[in-house]
């Protein structure tokens, strides 16, 4: 003013107000706007529909004039054709709040294929008027939601484990039953006097033999193998999706015979990278808070995930759960996986391979378990022919049962066959 300058300094301290009042306003919008979710984590099945609301609530008497509110969902989910999950609506948005209004984010999913999809969180951006500042914040937790996999009634299950005298009924005459009488017949040279029917032979005055149903325990734990090697990206997500609906359709089925039913893979479990890795807090970018909050694609963790044969209807939930959350994993190969859990499976059961593909080091690891007295089947996952004849011939050769997996249609009768032991 002493220099003649006040036009000058009039102008300085309207562009120090200015820049202070959208610096509050900024501030003031990003406070204001809440946000909720409703609903929560969820099990659904393949082929339902699942309603996304987010509540946008304005806690200020001043109106925010915008605020950008993005429902962040994980890029697998949204890929190939037709994609995990099908939206209808629109998840991003611009809106307009009145002091104390509230506003609904709406859209709906359609679940097509099955997995573990985190649902959100809500990111929202706001600023001021002239783009000055920029505020962005996570304004929901995300939700999760298990879809689970197709089960496909099997026409029959004839895999018995080498433990005889069980609860099904085998076409294979391994072993005579004493508890499933199946008629008479005259006595022949070599038949064991225990299995003489004596009331018939008082009754013909000549010697009579009891004759049995052969029976073996079916159960069987199910080894799956996931490992991105012999698992590759351009089968992706066909071969991995059928043998898991394979797994959980046979799970199913032994549980509906009474039998007990295991599993063991070097999958990763989706929920459990969740909460080991988990998602953190408040970001002031809004790149970073998209990718910080997003599941993680890749996870080292060496640990298999097992479950103990039973034949509890709640045994079958979690492991039903548990396929559904499995994804491919660069942890433990096949042959690693046989010997880290060889120990914690079931002696009683079938060890029922799933596979794609088979190292040599796979291959060893199998034929040392039939060698060593576990009862095991392998079924091949591959849609060529021949790459089921160039795994399934060392495999026969040493009497492994092989299984030629090639399409939804051929898992009900998959299991048909019998194991000649």
């Amino acid at each position: 003013m002493l220099f003649g300058a006040s036009l000058w300094l009039l102008v300085g301290m309207a562009t120090a107000l200015l820049v202070f009042a959208n610096y509050y306003l900024a501030i003031l919008w990003t406070r204001s706007v809440v946000a909720t979710r409703r609903g929560g984590d969820c099990e659904l099945k393949i082929g339902s529909t699942v309603c996304i609301e987010i509540k946008l609530s304005n806690r200020s008497r001043l109106p925010v004039l915008w605020v950008l509110v993005e429902d962040l969902l994980p890029r697998r989910a949204l890929m190939f054709n037709p994609p995990a999950l099908g939206v209808d609506g629109t998840r991003i948005q611009v809106m307009f709040l009145w002091g104390n209004q509230t506003k609904h984010l709406k859209y709906e999913m359609q679940l097509n294929r099955r997995g573990y999809f985190q649902i959100g969180p809500t990111v929202l951006e706001t600023g001021d008027l002239m783009g000055l500042y920029r505020r962005y914040r996570v304004g929901t937790d995300p939700q999760y939601i298990t879809v689970l996999p197709n089960i496909i009634p099997l026409a029959a299950y004839e895999i018995g484990s080498r433990r005889p005298i069980g609860e099904i009924k085998m076409r294979a005459n391994v072993m005579d039953d004493p508890t499933r009488l199946r008629g008479i017949r005259r006595w022949q040279p070599g038949d064991p006097m225990r299995s003489v029917h004596w009331a018939a032979t008082a009754r013909t005055g000549t010697l009579h033999s009891k004759i049995y149903e052969p029976s073996s325990i079916a159960g069987a734990t199910l080894i799956l193998d996931l490992h991105t090697t012999s698992n590759p990206q351009q089968h992706e997500p066909v071969r991995s999706d059928l043998a898991i609906t394979a797994a959980a359709s046979i799970a199913h089925a032994l549980h509906d015979l009474g039998e007990p039913c295991g599993l063991a893979t070097n999958g990763r479990d989706a929920a459990d990278r969740i909460r080991s890795e988990g998602w953190v807090g408040d970001y002031r970018v809004r790149g970073q808070a998209s990718e910080a909050t997003s599941m993680l694609e890749k996870s080292d963790r060496l640990r298999p995930i097992v479950k103990m044969a039973s034949r509890d209807t709640a045994n079958l939930r979690e492991i039903v759960s548990t396929l559904a959350r499995l994804e491919r994993s660069d942890g433990l190969t096949l042959s690693e996986l046989l010997i880290e859990s060889e120990s914690r499976l079931s002696s009683e059961t079938t060890m029922l391979i799933l596979l794609q593909q088979c190292a040599p080091e796979s291959l060893a690891a199998i034929l040392g378990l039939s060698r060593r007295g576990w009862a095991v089947a392998v079924m091949i996952n591959t849609y060529d022919i021949n790459d089921y004849s160039a795994i399934a011939g060392p495999l026969i050769a040493a009497r492994i049962p092989t299984f030629y997996l090639s399409s939804a249609e051929s898992i009900a009768e998959v299991c048909r066959q019998s194991i000649l032991r």
